[in-house]
C-alpha cells in the first residue's frame, strides 16, 4: 500500500513516481530543488557511511510529499518559501510571537 495526499483527486494532474528522479523532475521551485540536491548529497554520504538504506528511504518518502504539494499546489509552494525568507529575515511573526515560543506552548522541544 502506498500512501498518498488526502485530497488527491483522480483526473488531475498525476502525482510523481516515487524514485529520485521522479521527485527531482516535480520539484518547480528553486528552493526544493536547491534543498533536495543539498539533502541527497548529505544522506548518500550517511548511507556510504553507515550502509544503512534507511535513511534514504525515508529521504525519498520526505521529498515525495513536498514533490506532490509542488505538483499539487506550486503556487502555495512560492507562497511558502516567500514566508520563510520573511521570517528569517526578521519579518513579523505568526501571532505576533517568536516561534520558539509558539512552539514550546504546542509541546515541541527546540
Amino acid at each position: 500500500m502506498t500512501a498518498q495526499p488526502h485530497d488527491f483527486v483522480s483526473g488531475e494532474t498525476p502525482l510523481p513516481e516515487k524514485n529520485l528522479r521522479a521527485i527531482r523532475a516535480a520539484l518547480i521551485i528553486s528552493q526544493d530543488r536547491e534543498a533536495f540536491d543539498a539533502g541527497l548529497k548529505a544522506v548518500l554520504d550517511e548511507v556510504r557511511v553507515d550502509l544503512d538504506l534507511g535513511a534514504l528511504n525515508a529521504f525519498i518518502h520526505r521529498w515525495w510529499i513536498s514533490a506532490c504539494d509542488s505538483v499539487r499546489d506550486p503556487e502555495g509552494r512560492r507562497r511558502m518559501h516567500e514566508r520563510a525568507e520573511q521570517v528569517l529575515a526578521g519579518g513579523p511573526r505568526s501571532e505576533g510571537k517568536p516561534w520558539r515560543e509558539i512552539l514550546a506552548a504546542r509541546g515541541i522541544d527546540v
